[in-house]
């Protein structure tokens, strides 16, 4: 299956990268539709998303110093991207004795348009099902989700316990059924068909700063979504052969390589917004 890179999502990236500035000036429309240009966007594709992620309160209007339309992150933006570091940049893998957190939670039937926004919200955080109305993860995932749950006012419907995995099968039996691991690897496989064989291109060519910059972003885009269906299980609950740390070391080496040289590629675009 071919990777989707959707101008949204490319967006979302660009500031991930390159548009969060000490100062949380905006990036101008201009810029973001140069540099989006550069990966295959069109201009009514970059205006018509950026509105999008407007009316989700994730992007300001904002004029930049010299008087041109641009876009600022919104704080709880700038804080999604934060949480989103940690996770995206992570080396470390957890240890089997860090423990689980269980998200145990009850919507009265009235409200359950909020069951389904739970659901779906463990979920892309990298919570598995143990049970019905029982999610589980690696207790490392409990902070960022409290915080996510507070922001979507979902607290009050949710307790949130932390704790180890006492019996009766196998925690790596146990684990198997809690989450998709063939799906999760199959999405592994996929950012290594895409950008493994990018890796070694340029490790054997560089090339120029655009260049740079083009595989960086697509490779950043492909792999931000992969730490969120994938909670980074205990090496002991996972296959021996799981492409998980190739695809781990892959875009670790890819950012090491390209970012601060795509850096170069983007600053004339944002000269004078912000440093």
């Amino acid at each position: 299956m071919a990777e989707q890179h959707t101008p949204r999502s490319l967006i979302v990236s660009l500031y991930g990268a390159y548009g969060r500035t000490s100062d949380g000036s905006p990036m101008p429309v201009a810029a973001l539709v140069r540099l989006l240009a550069a990966v295959g966007v069109d201009a009514p594709s970059v205006r018509s998303s950026v509105s999008r992620l407007k009316r989700r309160g994730l992007l300001l209007p904002r004029r930049t110093a010299d008087g041109a339309a641009g876009y600022a992150l919104s704080e709880g933006a700038r804080r999604l991207l934060d949480d989103g570091d940690r996770r995206i940049y992570a080396r470390s893998e957890p240890k089997l004795s860090e423990g689980w957190v269980l998200a145990v939670f009850s919507v009265p039937e009235a409200e359950r348009h909020k069951r389904h926004l739970l659901r779906s919200r463990l979920a892309r955080l990298g919570f598995g099902t143990a049970a019905p109305g029982v999610w589980i993860a690696p207790a490392r995932l409990y902070e960022e989700t409290r915080n996510t749950l507070e922001r979507l006012e979902l607290s009050p419907y949710v307790d949130l316990f932390r704790g180890d995995h006492l019996g009766y099968a196998a925690t790596a039996e146990a684990a198997a059924r809690w989450w998709d691991l063939p799906a999760i690897a199959a999405l592994h496989e996929e950012f290594l068909t895409a950008h493994e064989p990018v890796l070694r291109a340029r490790r054997e060519d560089p090339g120029d700063p655009g260049d740079a910059y083009r595989d960086y972003l697509l490779a950043l885009d492909s792999w931000r979504h992969l730490p969120y269906a994938d909670p980074v299980l205990p090496a002991e609950l996972l296959p021996d052969d799981w492409p998980g740390r190739r695809s781990a070391e892959v875009f670790a080496a890819l950012h090491e390589l390209l970012r601060d040289r795509g850096a170069e590629f983007v600053r004339p675009f944002l000269a004078g917004y912000g440093e």
